[in-house]
């Protein structure tokens, strides 16, 4: 099994103005769920503060169903009126809001969603998605620097071709 080639998720030299730090766009819905036990704010605000810590300025948007999912609905509500959660309308794909703000803002998104319905259309984003783990109040996060490759064939051979995509040349 090979190891994904991954980069440090770290926003270099960001300002102490949240301003001028690079934008992290938080699925707040598929991170609430990222743990055992439902919809957890708690999970939403971890990564929040991690993300802050590694210099990005966090920007948390979810779905208008997760109100009636999350474990702690007035803290939720709290933060949705101070803004500080953005909440997709009622009725609308929330998936549709996070990858066009990603595409519009130039910026990172924080989410295990695969978009597979979108994959087309927003293409050019899936180099700003920065998968996540949650694990005893600790986050990982994973940033691909490059596409994750197949394991090299016991006959020599290289990894099988994905897809519409040619193989990539042999060396000699």
């Amino acid at each position: 099994m090979t190891t994904p080639d991954v980069g440090p998720l770290e926003a270099g030299d960001a300002a102490h103005d949240p301003a001028e730090r690079p934008r992290a766009l938080i699925d707040g819905s598929n991170v609430a769920h990222a743990t055992e036990g439902g919809a957890r704010l708690a999970n939403i605000l971890l990564v929040r503060d991690r993300l802050r810590d590694r210099g990005f300025e966090p920007i948390i948007v979810c779905d208008a169903a997760l109100r009636h999912q999350i474990d702690d609905g007035d803290a939720y509500e709290a933060l949705v009126a101070t803004g500080e959660i953005h909440q997709a309308p009622a009725g609308t794909d929330a998936d549709y809001f996070l990858l066009s703000f990603a595409k519009e803002l130039d910026a990172s998104l924080v989410s295990n969603d695969r978009f597979r319905d979108r994959s087309r259309q927003f293409a050019a984003v899936r180099s700003q998605i920065i998968r996540f783990m949650i694990l005893a109040q600790e986050v990982v996060f994973e940033r691909r620097t490059a596409p994750r490759r197949a394991p090299k064939r016991r006959d020599g051979g290289g990894a099988p071709p994905h897809g519409d995509r040619p193989a990539p040349p042999r060396r000699p």
